[in-house]
């Protein structure tokens, strides 16, 4: 019982007693839904389907949370954890993840256009077929993380850090590249106005190397189901 208690006690100062959204979501439905678990014991977050706009979650905790096909477009959430949360079709359009902590996160099928996710640890986490077109990943972890069918036509990934990921991605000559290391599963799909070629092991790493990147492409395998 004391184990518990210690540890439950440790779950809800981690998560909540020490913070608290600096703005509120405009829609009533989603502010009550935060204030409610914010004054629970409830680890969890259930925002599945909420719209959270005009809110500021920076620094909050929301390891686990459930925000399944929710609208955090233009949501401020600088330093934010989302650890294990599930984001699968979630509208992140516009919304601040800088220095955001989304490892192991669920982010299939999500919306990421013009996001900015500079420094943001996304190890491990599940993107696929996900539009981040105009995305910022400036200094970004994605180690292990799977890149399957992912739009970053006019992404920054300057200095992005990659480990073996899978990273069949859609690119243009917007898209920044500059700094990149680390290994990759190809290919990649470089779009040229209204044409598109495939590029694997050589030529997508003299793709990259030419703008300024240094990427190793390493046998390819099967992707995950």
């Amino acid at each position: 019982m004391l184990l518990k208690s210690v540890v439950g006690e440790i779950v809800s100062s981690g998560t909540r007693k020490n913070w608290k959204p600096n703005a509120l979501p405009t829609d009533p439905e989603a502010a009550r839904q935060l204030q409610e678990w914010l004054a629970s014991e409830e680890y969890n977050l259930y925002g599945v389907e909420h719209d959270f706009r005009g809110a500021d979650l920076s620094g909050g905790n929301f390891s686990n949370a459930w925000f399944t096909e929710a609208v955090l477009a233009g949501v401020r959430c600088v330093g934010a954890s989302f650890y294990r949360a599930d984001l699968q079709s979630a509208d992140l359009t516009g919304a601040d993840l800088t220095g955001a902590d989304l490892v192991k996160a669920n982010l299939d099928e999500a919306v990421l256009r013009s996001a900015r996710l500079d420094g943001a640890d996304m190890v491990g986490a599940s993107l696929c077929d996900v539009d981040a077109s105009g995305a910022g990943f400036r200094g970004t972890r994605f180690l292990g993380a799977s890149l399957l069918d992912i739009d970053m036509r006019g992404a920054d990934l300057t200095d992005a850090v990659l480990d073996e990921n899978f990273f069949e991605v859609k690119v243009d000559d917007t898209t920044v590249v500059r700094g990149l290391t680390g290994t990759v599963f190809g290919p990649i799909t470089v779009f040229s106005g209204e044409s598109s070629r495939e590029l694997a092991g050589a030529e997508l790493e003299a793709w990259i190397g030419e703008r300024g990147g240094q990427v190793r492409v390493i046998p390819p395998r099967r992707a995950p189901k």
